[in-house]
């Protein structure tokens, strides 16, 4: 009677686990498809319009494809952006971070512009962000965060987090405050 008793809780309970097992797949699924959305979904649901590409200013060209990588130029603000000279000076932490995050949205507009879509970048590998600072500033991760916090919202959390340099600078070229380099890992 005992190990009836005893075998008839057991199959209660692997039937109640069973059925939570069943309950955490299908919310998980559920997250997940709806964290999934493209690239280009996510810039029309968070409002964003990209710039034009601008042309490069020098002997160069704002990306290069090697297998599935993509090696994006470093990019600066458009040559009428707001803030210009060196953060912790001149321009505040805040104004430093919206800089990197208007450098985001160029990149974007680069990296759409060479591989047709952002929903073919299948991750944000590297980042090296350079900003044109003050003597003894230390905060350059806090403004790169603008960039960073950019490739997040588009791309998600599992595409969009990346490895990442954020380093001071003597002097940026035309006195930006914040200059961005960037490698993609494609979708084939």
């Amino acid at each position: 009677m005992t190990h009836v008793l005893v075998t008839t809780r057991l199959a209660s309970w692997v039937k109640i686990c069973g059925l939570g097992l069943m309950m955490w797949i299908a919310v998980s699924a559920s997250a997940q498809a709806q964290s999934t959305a493209s690239a280009e979904a996510r810039l029309k649901e968070l409002s964003i319009t990209l710039p034009s590409v601008p042309a490069p200013v020098a002997n160069y060209v704002d990306a290069v494809r090697v297998g599935n990588l993509l090696f994006l130029a470093g990019n600066t603000p458009a040559a009428d952006w707001k803030y210009k000279g060196k953060v912790g000076k001149d321009l505040t932490v805040q104004e430093g971070y919206d800089t990197a995050r208007q450098v985001g949205l160029i990149m974007l507009a680069k990296v759409r512009a060479a591989l047709g879509s952002l929903d073919r970048v299948k991750r944000v590998v590297k980042v090296l962000g350079m900003v044109n600072s003050a003597e003894g500033f230390g905060d350059q991760p806090k403004v790169i965060n603008g960039f960073s916090d950019l490739m997040v919202e588009v791309f998600s959390e599992a595409n969009g987090k990346h490895a990442r340099s954020a380093v001071g600078m003597a002097g940026l070229p035309f006195n930006n405050a914040v200059e961005v380099e960037m490698i993609v890992e494609v979708a084939e």
